[in-house]
């Protein structure tokens, strides 16, 4: 595998490479993010993995200075995973001037759920998307379902921006107890550890009542009880919310029941530690 740190030699490694799948992270790298290189892999193109800490999607007052820095480890995980291909620049690399030019993402998609709790994030996370697809111009672009929003607003940009780009989404990678894999987990001290997997538990309860709602008060009334709920065991949640999987706007009532249209997403915190996840139904 080959390691890359600036722009012109990526250009220059991609020139053998007409076809590439790239996967986007921002190091730290787990199992759930293995699973998305050999997903990558199994498109039959090389595999490009991007570690890039994006300062542009943290907000603030977030973390993005103690968001943990671990290029080696993660070199060696990708190789070991059959990476061909790794680009780790740093800022000056990826953002050589202020980048005062921004990717709007539409307010109907960005605006909510996460986008609404974190504002900005979605703006960062499109712009800096849109500039490794250009730098990278891969053939596929592979990412987690864990981060639902994030690949709704992706495959979105792709779209209306005509790029010649499949976006694949691959499921959520959890460990034995039902926690989603995530590289904020390990903020988390021993004992929110074993309470993390209340989360995906609340968001199953909900994603198995929503499927039994009589009608949208109804809906409802069960998203306000599960908030309520996850609350009551010492979580400090942004939403729990039951969602179309076409755009994440709120049901009709004509999605109630239907299979394969909803989805619940949910983000708490849990002391210091944000987490999210989803239940499609």
């Amino acid at each position: 595998m080959r390691i890359l740190h600036t722009v012109d030699t990526l250009r220059e490694a991609l020139h053998a490479l007409p076809r590439r799948a790239l996967v986007p992270t921002m190091g730290n790298l787990h199992a759930g993010h293995l699973a998305l290189i050999e997903r990558a892999r199994r498109t039959g193109a090389p595999v490009v993995a991007s570690v890039f800490v994006n300062r542009l999607q943290f907000g603030p007052n977030e973390d993005f200075d103690r968001y943990p820095r671990t290029l080696q480890r993660d070199a060696e995980q990708l190789e070991s995973a059959g990476c061909d291909l790794l680009f780790a620049p740093d800022e000056a690399q990826m953002y050589p001037q202020p980048q005062t030019w921004r990717v709007l993402p539409d307010p109907a998609l960005a605006g909510v759920l996460d986008g609404a709790a974190r504002p900005g994030h979605f703006e960062g996370v499109a712009t800096v998307v849109l500039k490794l697809f250009q730098l990278v111009q891969p053939t596929f672009a592979v990412f987690g379902k864990k981060d639902y929003q994030q690949l709704l607003l992706v495959r979105d940009m792709v779209r209306q921006f005509a790029l010649p780009i499949d976006v694949i989404g691959l499921d959520t990678v959890r460990d034995a107890d039902g926690l989603a894999l995530s590289s904020r987990n390990g903020y988390l001290d021993p004992a929110q550890r074993a309470r993390a997997p209340q989360l995906r538990a609340a968001l199953q309860r909900l994603a198995d009542t929503a499927a039994h709602c009589a009608d949208l008060d109804d809906l409802a009334r069960h998203e306000r009880d599960a908030t309520q709920a996850l609350a009551a065991q010492g979580w400090a949640p942004d939403y729990l919310s039951v969602r179309r999987r076409a755009d994440l706007q709120p049901p009709r009532a004509d999605d109630l029941g239907a299979p394969r249209r909803l989805v619940v997403l949910g983000a708490a915190r849990l002391g210091s530690t944000r987490l999210i996840d989803n239940v499609e139904c």
